[in-house]
């Protein structure tokens, strides 16, 4: 390809200044101010709508003679109760689930980073050593991610998920409001679950995140290849126990919000959300340290296959979701298309074609050429496309669920979403300053530096 062969990993810190450290806490200040501001608004309009339709009630019971003081009595006691509607939601469930879907989302760029170092490891991959750090530092964020995620779980579930509210109950067979098909899921939908095996889940992957950086550091310090052989050990185990726990979070998260409906390739579709946006992150991660002057060494030709990875993935995301959604609607089992028909509906129809758009069509159609993949602007708008159409995916999710047909995207959403953002950019790039930016004593590290994809 016409570069000069390296012969020698430099030293190279990245310095998270006050600049970088500023813009990411404006990024938090701002998100919360905005999401504060946009959490009264969705309460005063949801005041505001179930004012307007006790006041309809009211005039229509009017027109049916009804007794007046009676019907208002009725009315007011209805918008006392809460202001719940008909869906079991009030204006605190939609802030709930912003923060619910914003906590997982976010997650999910640090564990497909995880996965991303693990799989390297397992594969023996060379191409990929000079981004380890890069990954590296995307895991830290791993252990605040799940914190929040289990405090919105804890502090919310009643609002979340209909089984917990109905298993308290306690409901025999028979009995006024028994539900077959949640009876046949309590072996996973339970107290136990929620409490104990998801933080267990969490826990085992971040203690071999832990033990993976470790020896990343230590082979810096050390050489040789006994921490390299420990950590494929590691990468193999995690790999295994991966494919199993991340089916169960993804079902106890996400999918149990809608109990009822289940599906065989929800963990599979939730695994191909992880890897592109955490390829994706990676990409843009990478972009903003070689516009700022760091990893020289990474040259256009691992680029360029960070770039056909995400390609790739966008692909088999659109794979898996052209799967579920063909299955479901061939077979048209009323059980299964509820989902789907809750999500092409009111203001949920233009957002499932938009996420189809951003989260396959037209990524695929701008990573498609060669040249595409090593041109930073290109690879910059195809990461940001895939990056908010995953968001909206997301919400998909766990909106319709969660708040039925009173969702929205305002400022509530939109501050979230950057006060999630800010928080991640600071731990990932204060991890990122913590250490060398290249595994200088890797055994792949010179192969990296000299990849050629070939013309």
């Amino acid at each position: 390809m016409g570069h000069h062969t390296i012969t020698e990993i430099t030293e190279e810190k990245y310095h998270f200044n006050g600049r970088s450290k500023m813009i990411a806490i404006v990024l938090l200040v701002l998100g919360l101010v905005l999401a504060g501001i946009g959490a009264m608004q969705v309460q005063n309009h949801w005041n505001d709508a179930q004012t307007e339709e006790v006041a309809t009630e009211h005039a229509e019971g009017a027109h049916h003679n009804e007794t007046p003081a009676e019907h208002h009595g009725e009315a007011a006691g209805e918008h006392e109760a809460g202001t719940h509607d008909e869906h079991g939601a009030n204006w605190m469930s939609r802030v709930w689930a912003n923060l619910l879907m914003n906590s997982y989302y976010f997650l999910l760029f640090a564990v497909g980073a995880l996965f991303f170092l693990a799989v390297n490891y397992v594969a023996n991959a060379g191409w990929a050593t000079l981004l380890k750090r890069i990954a590296e530092a995307m895991t830290s964020y791993i252990a605040v991610g799940f914190v929040i995620l289990f405090a919105v779980i804890v502090l919310a579930k009643d609002q979340f998920y209909h089984w917990v509210t109905y298993f308290d109950q306690g409901l025999a067979p028979g009995d006024a409001g028994y539900d077959g098909i949640l009876e046949s899921k309590s072996w996973l939908l339970n107290s136990t679950s929620l409490y104990f095996l998801i933080p267990f889940i969490v826990i085992v992957w971040y203690g071999i995140r832990m033990k993976l950086r470790q020896n990343s550091i230590k082979e810096d310090q050390e050489g040789g290849l006994g921490y390299f052989r420990n950590s494929i050990r590691w990468s193999a185990g995690f790999i295994f126990f991966f494919a199993f726990s991340f089916s169960a979070l993804s079902w106890l998260v996400i999918m149990s919000i809608d109990a009822h409906w289940y599906s065989t390739m929800f963990s599979v579709y939730n695994f191909a959300v992880t890897f592109v946006t955490s390829l994706s992150v990676m990409m843009m991660i990478l972009l903003y340290l070689k516009n700022k002057g760091y990893m020289e060494m990474v040259s256009d030709e691992v680029v360029h296959d960070l770039g056909k990875f995400m390609f790739a993935f966008c692909v088999f995301w659109g794979y898996i979701f052209l799967g579920q959604w063909l299955l479901i609607w061939y077979a048209n089992l009323p059980e299964e298309t509820v989902y789907f028909a809750a999500r092409l509906e009111g203001i949920y129809r233009p957002m499932f074609f938009v996420n189809i758009f951003m989260c396959f069509l037209l990524p695929f159609l701008v990573l498609m050429m060669r040249n595409a993949k090593r041109n930073p602007l290109v690879l910059l708008v195809a990461g940001l496309l895939i990056l908010v159409g995953h968001w909206v995916d997301v919400y998909l999710m766990v909106m319709p669920g969660v708040v039925g047909d009173h969702a929205s995207i305002g400022l509530l959403e939109i501050g979230t979403t950057l006060a999630f953002a800010g928080l991640f950019i600071y731990i990932v790039l204060n991890s990122l300053s913590k250490a060398n930016l290249y595994a200088k004593n890797h055994p792949y590290i010179l192969e990296s530096a000299n990849h050629d994809v070939g013309p």
